[in-house]
């Protein structure tokens, strides 16, 4: 998978879905016209498994399936690996063990194994008894780490010198070869037991005399990953040191695979989708086409949440109601404190949420991060609550009502700091993915917070 892609890409990619479309009408018109289907099929194969991927994902599930029976079964595997989770189960489910076995016995190891989770067990095992030694202990190798571990991540699509040849053997092994490995930017250089030395760029390789040993020019201070590290460790280090691939040793030093930035890349995007989600409540990522009921199952979690925590704060509106009755401007002001209280808490999570991902907060800092954000709400609150009082004073010329607005807004914005800090440090320290339902959680707290801030100190001080 590449990077985002650019707006001409996206008006390709909408040109080429709609082509594939008008073919599929055409064929509904005309059924069982072979032309029409041949021009579908030969269409298919001009184009990249990339782009098939979206054109398949954005179809309705009927005319997903009369696509990808269309699809030739060599390229099967490789598409499959760039559809959605939801979009790849709906297809695996339309196929039987022969052709899962088939199509997926025609990718690398490291491939293989980013499908398994969704294949049938029995097919997995029929896939690692039909590869060679080699890469059946490459595939079992890379099942046995954990999801979200570089070991889980790494390919085994490396080129590896030994520290006492020459360059110019070394020279001679690259021109031997059909074509190098995708993101190849250095050679990997290991001793005769097989254990990491370093790595050899090859800009260094071009300008340095053939007739030297590898082991006088190897960068031995390159980065070294290890298959147990977490994968968002090595991301980081990705970014930090611009690199393009980086080898991965075991605990002996053994080299036992390579990082890349493209699977890199992949997984950064996978993240940043799902943390989207989580934040929305949504539990997975969801065919836009899904069945009814499979979209309920994924959607009824958190809203089941927000009904509780909304049933909660019609409650705290309902013990002011005589309050409201006898004032009526409360009811009209009071969903300005708890909306911009909702806002400035997501802020808030939004900030703690990236900060938790990237490593940035340590547990000895807690105190004094929810310092700055009340320090930050507090310079909001006094902004923001002035010019609301003043505005309330405005429209209904109670001095003391434009008093009770802005200190409302000043004490909504502080409870909105505090619970964006700490809901997403409580739930990291409980083992919990801080962005799950974030949004939905905060927006509880300053719903309630506010209306019960709002209208206490209505209460208090006007009637």
């Amino acid at each position: 998978m590449g990077e985002l892609p650019t707006r001409l890409e996206v008006e390709d990619l909408q040109r080429n879905l709609q082509q594939v479309q008008d073919l599929l009408r055409r064929q509904k018109l005309v059924e069982g016209l072979a032309g029409r289907l041949a021009e579908l099929r030969a269409k298919l194969e001009r184009l990249h498994s990339a782009d098939i991927a979206s054109i398949l994902e954005s179809l309705p599930l009927e005319e997903r399936l009369a696509v990808w029976g269309l699809v030739g079964a060599e390229r099967e595997g490789e598409i499959l690996l760039e559809l959605s989770d939801a979009v790849r189960e709906s297809l695996i489910a339309s196929m039987d063990s022969q052709e899962l076995v088939a199509a997926t016995g025609a990718l690398e190891a490291d491939q293989i194994a980013d499908l398994a989770p969704d294949l049938p067990a029995q097919v997995v095992q029929d896939v690692i008894r039909a590869l060679p030694q080699e890469e059946r202990e490459q595939l079992r190798a890379a099942l046995s780490y954990r999801e979200g571990t570089v070991g889980a991540l790494m390919d085994f699509d490396q080129i590896i010198v030994r520290e006492d040849a020459t360059l110019e053997a070394a020279t001679r092994t690259l021109r031997g070869l059909d074509e190098l490995p995708a993101h190849t930017d250095q050679l990997f250089v290991v001793d005769r037991e097989g254990r990491l030395r370093g790595t050899l760029p090859l800009a260094r390789l071009i300008v340095t005399d053939l007739e030297r040993a590898v082991g006088e020019v190897v960068l031995s201070e390159s980065v070294t990953l290890h298959p147990e590290d977490l994968a968002e460790d090595a991301a980081k280090a990705f970014e930090r040191y611009n690199l393009v691939s980086a080898p991965v040793a075991d605990h002996f030093g053994r080299l036992v695979g390579r990082l890349t930035v493209n699977t890199v890349m992949d997984y950064i995007r996978q993240r940043s989708a799902e943390a989207q989600l989580a934040e929305s409540g949504l539990r997975e990522e969801e065919d836009i086409f899904a069945p009814v009921l499979n979209s309920f199952k994924n959607r009824w979690t958190w809203l089941a949440i927000n009904l509780v925590t909304a049933f909660i704060a019609s409650r705290v509106i309902g013990a002011f109601e005589g309050s409201i009755e006898k004032l009526v401007a409360l009811a009209a002001l009071m969903p300005i404190v708890a909306g911009i209280g909702g806002n400035s808490g997501n802020q808030t999570i939004t900030m703690i949420v990236r900060a938790l991902a990237l490593g940035q907060i340590q547990a000895s800092y807690w105190l004094k991060l929810i310092g700055k954000e009340l320090g930050v709400a507090t310079l909001n609150g006094v902004l923001w609550g002035t010019l609301l009082g003043v505005a309330a004073f405005l429209l209904y010329g109670n001095v003391a009502l434009g008093g009770v607005m802005a200190l409302a807004m000043l004490l909504t914005l502080l409870l909105a700091a505090a619970m964006g800090v700490t809901i997403p440090l409580i739930r990291a320290r409980l083992g919990r993915d801080p962005a799950v339902g974030a949004s939905v959680l905060i927006t509880a707290c300053t719903d309630s917070g506010g209306f019960f801030i709002f209208l206490g100190l209505a209460t208090l001080f006007l009637l």
